[in-house]
């Protein structure tokens, strides 16, 4: 998918130069919106499309309130495990499970190599957060410079990175509020960004050179995440002056990527109590100006290590609905260790309910419509439907065969495997309205 050569190829320059290019053309299609409202959207930055013009083999995706929520899958190796093969099968585990996005945060070694093969062999958009990999690459992480930071930003966009989590709204000012909570700063970009600061005593490097890392977008197409440094990591802490004090930033920095035709979106908590969700949401779009809205979660409850997939599902459901577009999966091994590509594919799946409920909720078109197909075919009894209607056909027919295999009577044609025919509700009713009919036309 070419685009038109100049200066910004981004995607957001040529949406407000009224240029159609591919990539608007093929989300348009995806959507099924007419390709003036995507690029009304794009142009106006309620809407991003993740494209480096570097990363070949992409399927773009529109990201934004006018677009159905989409779900974003981490990925990753760490010191501790994980390699290029490793990483290869979570892709093909992302793709064949519906991830609209993946990110791939390795912190271990053989960064560039294995980022590489993850862009080469992914169809969907790939991001990462550039400072992880600047601080692999130093003995200490105050040995970090801006330079160093900058030259990473550039190899990965080179390399066809579609959006970068860069933590520049966490400012120096802001440290002695975090250290007032239960859990201090949970985001590892945070944390490093934090202790840096404060012991140079110097403001947040990537703050201080953002145009810079603007120069870089701007030849790449790289879409900026801003990233939320400061994100609560516990009910606790939630909502708190240190996590706002971030937004104020974060909204003054969306201004700035617009102001040179940058892609952004913005990324928000965390651990949120499920009643303060909404009004989250409504603050990042009065603070962002409508800038598209990228969560993890929100955990709604800390106690459930091991189940942390439904219980930032459930609030994720919640912040698609209230105004989030893109929802950061979790796992279930969320605070316990680095996920495998069956953690990858529960994660995958719980967050694919949660956008589809949201989508259904908002009204979008068609939302509901494989849901009235799933009702009619389990009326009819009519299993190989039902198993190509669902977010996961494997686990559907896998716990489809167990019950049959418990039932050597079972028919697959007229009851359910759950009730058996005396007291499977559909065939009585069936049987019931048959009975009827027979009467009637006697």
């Amino acid at each position: 998918m070419t685009r038109q050569l100049t200066d910004n190829v981004t995607l957001l320059h040529h949406a407000r130069k009224g240029i159609v290019t591919p990539q608007m053309e093929a989300v348009a299609k995806a959507e099924g919106l007419p390709v003036e409202t995507i690029v009304k959207e794009l142009a106006e930055g309620r809407l991003v499309i993740p494209a480096n013009i570097n990363h070949k083999n992409l399927n773009p995706c529109a990201i934004g309130r006018a677009a159905t929520v989409k779900i974003n899958a981490n990925i990753g190796n760490s010191a501790l495990s994980s390699d290029i093969e490793g990483e290869l099968k979570k892709v093909d585990t992302c793709v064949k499970y519906g991830a609209d996005a993946l990110m791939d945060l390795s912190t271990g070694g053989d960064i560039n190599t294995i980022r590489q093969a993850i862009i080469d062999h992914s169809p969907i958009p790939v991001g990462t957060v550039p400072l992880y990999q600047a601080t692999e690459m130093v003995e200490d992480i105050l040995d970090i410079t801006a330079d160093h930071l900058l030259q990473v930003i550039e190899m990965q966009a080179k390399q066809g990175v579609d959006f970068m989590t860069i933590h520049a709204g966490l400012l120096w000012r802001h440290c002695p509020m975090a250290a007032k909570r239960v859990v201090g700063i949970v985001s590892r970009g945070g944390a490093i960004m934090a202790q840096w600061m404060m012991h140079h005593k110097k403001e947040n490097p990537l703050y201080e050179n953002f145009d810079k890392i603007l120069d870089i977008c701007v030849k790449y197409d790289v879409t900026l995440s801003l990233g939320d440094g400061l994100r609560p990591g516990c009910q606790a802490d939630a909502s708190d002056k240190a996590q706002f004090a971030e937004l104020d930033v974060l909204g003054e920095l969306v201004d700035k990527c617009w102001e040179r035709d940058v892609q952004v979106m913005v990324e928000g908590p965390g651990h949120v109590p499920f009643n303060q969700i909404q009004m989250n949401m409504e603050r990042q779009q009065e603070v962002c100006n409508n800038a598209p809205f990228y969560v993890l979660g929100p955990i709604v409850t800390d106690i459930a290590p091991g189940y942390d997939h439904i219980t930032s599902a459930i609030g994720a459901t919640m912040a698609a609905y209230s105004g989030a577009s893109f929802l950061c999966y979790v796992t279930p091994k969320e605070h316990l260790g680095l996920p495998n590509a069956d953690d990858v594919r529960e994660g995958i799946i719980a967050y694919k309910i949660a956008a589809h409920a949201a989508d259904i909720a908002l009204g979008k078109p068609g939302a509901a419509d494989r849901d009235l197909e799933m009702s009619k075919a389990r009326f009819a009894f009519d299993w190989q439907r039902q198993f190509d209607l669902a977010l996961d056909p494997d686990r559907a027919r896998e716990y489809f065969d167990e019950s049959h295999a418990a039932h050597e009577s079972f028919s697959t044609s007229d009851y359910c495997t759950m009730c058996g025919p005396k007291f499977c509700a559909m065939r009585v009713f069936k049987g019931d309205k048959e009975e009827k009919k027979e009467d009637t036309t006697k």
